[in-house]
């Protein structure tokens, strides 16, 4: 039985619910962002398919379960609290409702959406199918765990008051556990790879400009998603009653990690082909001078100075999983810098 020290159940639905329509309202303006940087993407139609229809997945999933919560909240707080035998505390206790059920539901369809994504970006990166064996494998043990758990709480009938019970709980903390489990391992193979790509390339400037943002943005996406699982698996190891406030908020936390990673990569991947570009005002003197309309205040100007002209040619290619790929001495096996650093919009 849970500690008579909880917080109570009431008092955990409404801070739950506000904490999880703040992280919404955040969410939603990332994925506005979201749409925009796909929208200035430029790749092909398909990868911008698959990551509009994940962000739209995602934003689906969490908006349904934002409205589950509130209606939970007025259906324990307003509707049923006189009816109800045992007030707004045995209600929001009744793992059985099916408002529970199905908010339930959203977050293991949420949770499978979002690891699946970053073993995806592991695929794209690694190209290689068994890099991701294990990772693939723990992914189906969160669908396995997650099914286990929404049907148990379904069909409680002994003790469904009670989320510890031993009909319940045990499916609820390996789903939790499988879930941390996969993302750390799966974040870490996405960081450690493109961090030993960026440290073996021969273009310095390349690599400190593109790729180390890069890292730092799946890492704090992971570390984020990391922590707030493990303080749920912890409380609800603990058997403490934050871990509803906790799991409400992380179902707006997994949208936020998949947005902040697709726009972090536009804004670099922006801001370094803006590092390359040549000054307007020369493109200008050039473009005049082509046609032969070059003043004699140009001529002031440019003809005094010494010049150096540094011009980088950055060719996209498009990334065929059934391709087998080249190698060279100074760069990973199928991926030269400039390749690489297109090809992460496919990652994004």
């Amino acid at each position: 039985m849970a500690q008579t020290s909880n917080i109570p159940l009431d008092t955990a639905s409404v801070i739950s619910t506000v904490l999880e329509g703040m992280l919404y309202g955040f969410s939603l303006l990332m994925f506005i962002g979201t749409s925009w940087a796909l929208f200035r993407r430029n790749v092909s139609r398909a990868a911008n398919l698959r990551m509009a229809t994940v962000a739209c997945s995602l934003l689906l999933f969490s908006t349904a379960h934002m409205i589950i919560d509130i209606i939970r909240t007025e259906e324990g707080l307003v509707q049923q609290r006189s009816t109800f035998l045992g007030g707004p505390i045995a209600f929001f206790s009744d793992v059985a409702q099916w408002s529970f059920v199905y908010k339930n539901l959203l977050y293991t369809l949420q949770t499978l959406v979002g690891d699946g994504v970053v073993i995806y970006r592991c695929y794209v990166v690694w190209q290689s199918w068994y890099i991701i064996i294990i990772p693939c494998v723990m992914w189906c043990s969160v669908a396995v765990t997650g099914a286990g758990s929404v049907y148990s709480i379904s069909q409680a009938t002994v003790n469904k008051e009670d989320i510890f019970a031993p009909g319940s709980g045990p499916w609820i903390t390996s789903f939790l556990a499988a879930t941390l489990f996969t993302n750390l391992l799966s974040t870490s193979l996405l960081a450690y790879r493109i961090w030993s790509i960026g440290r073996r390339m021969t273009n310095v400037a390349l690599a400190t400009g593109i790729m180390w943002p890069v890292v730092r943005v799946i890492l704090d996406a992971g570390i984020l998603y990391s922590l707030s699982l493990l303080a749920a698996l912890v409380c609800f190891i603990a058997q403490n009653h934050g871990h509803y406030v906790l799991l409400d908020m992380i179902m707006p936390i997994i949208s936020i990690t998949f947005y902040m990673v697709i726009i972090r990569i536009t804004i670099t991947k922006n801001s370094s082909q803006a590092s390359q570009e040549p000054s307007s005002s020369f493109s200008n003197y050039l473009a005049r001078r082509s046609r032969g309309r070059i003043s004699y205040a140009d001529q002031q100007q440019y003809s005094m100075r010494r010049m150096e002209v540094h011009i980088t040619q950055l060719t996209e290619h498009e990334f065929d999983p059934g391709k087998p790929c080249s190698s060279s001495d100074d760069n990973p096996p199928g991926i030269s810098p400039p390749k690489f650093a297109a090809k992460f919009n496919s990652v994004a």
